[in-house]
Formats: structure tokens, C-alpha cells, sequence
């Protein structure tokens, strides 16, 4: 029978080695190259936004099917909204190092492209906290992605979820932040 470990003895956060300058720009690791939360305590709370976009390309058959409210499971695109809305709000359960937020808005708009037989999920995610929202939003797109792959799939196997990306992010600290398209 192995010995159990000694647990560790509380220490405040100067004590840690790394902890007050992390030796890279990966906040979750602190310079002794260990995973931790971060602490966003001593933070403003300020608005925080956040945009995201991804897509799922399929066969021109199962784009009509979504379009046209017609499958098999029903309305595909209202339950992705639901999906995508409670994504984002579980996405601190998904991502082991992200804080629990009380997120104020999510918005989770689709754009149905039939020349390119895609459908286009656009998530906004907004809180007032220490911490931003950009994994929320993320969070949101790839769960409405995936739940209409999960609905479609009997029908097509072959959907492609692409680029999935932050577009915009602001407040805190860093401030307004966009995605260059070029």
C-alpha cells in the first residue's frame, strides 16, 4: 500500500515560488511550471464582452432539412440557441481552469449561407466581472455547433465544424481587443 501524500501547508500567495512573476505569458502556470487558477481578486469589476463565430458545412440535403425546419428531431437551430446558451454558462465546469462567471447576456445568432451550404454561429457574451468572457463565448459556439451535428447526423455524418474563433473581446485591463481578418 503506497503511503499517502503529505498535503500541502496552506502558504500565502508570496510564498509560492513564481507565484508574483509568472515566468511566461500562460497566466494558468506559475514559474515553478505548475497549474493554478488565476487570481483575479485584487481586479476592477468592469463590463466584459465577447464575440465568437464558427461554422458547420454539410451536404446541400441536410442544409435543407435545417432551413427548412423539417428534420427529423424538429427545430434544429432552437435547440442549438439552447445549447449554446447553456454552454456558455456551464463552460466553467468544461474548462478546469476557467472561473465561474454570472454571465448578463448571451446572444447566439445563426446565418444559414446556402451557396456555401454552411450554417454560421455568432455568440455574444457579456458579464460584469473581474474576468473576461472569451471562453464563455467560445464555449457557447462549439456546443451550438455540435449539438447541430448531434440532431443532423443521421442524415450526414460528413458535417465539418470550422473555425471556430474569438472575433472581438473588451474591457478590463487590456481593453478592446479585435481579430484581424487579413
Amino acid at each position: 500500500m503506497k503511503p499517502s501524500p503529505t498535503p500541502p501547508t496552506p502558504s500565502t500567495p508570496s510564498s509560492q515560488p513564481g507565484r508574483d512573476a509568472p515566468a511566461s505569458p500562460l497566466t494558468h502556470f506559475d514559474g515553478a511550471g505548475q497549474a493554478h487558477m488565476v487570481d483575479v481578486g485584487a481586479k476592477s469589476e468592469t463590463t466584459r464582452v465577447a464575440r465568437a463565430r464558427g461554422h458547420i458545412r454539410m451536404a446541400a440535403a441536410t442544409f435543407a432539412l435545417i432551413e427548412s425546419g423539417s428534420a427529423k428531431k424538429g427545430d434544429v437551430l432552437g435547440i442549438a440557441r439552447i445549447a449554446a446558451i447553456q454552454g456558455s454558462k456551464r463552460t466553467s465546469e468544461l474548462i478546469p481552469l476557467c472561473h465561474p462567471l454570472a454571465l448578463t447576456r448571451v446572444a447566439a445568432e445563426f446565418v444559414l449561407d446556402a451557396a456555401r451550404q454552411r450554417v454560421t454561429l455568432e455568440v455574444t457574451a457579456e458579464t460584469v466581472g473581474r474576468t473576461g468572457v472569451e471562453m464563455e463565448a467560445l464555449t457557447a459556439v462549439s456546443v451550438g455547433l455540435l449539438t447541430i451535428y448531434d440532431m443532423c447526423k443521421a442524415a450526414d455524418r460528413g458535417m465539418v465544424i470550422e473555425d471556430v474563433r474569438l472575433l472581438e473581446k473588451a474591457g478590463g485591463k487590456s481593453g478592446h481587443w479585435l481579430a484581424d481578418d487579413k
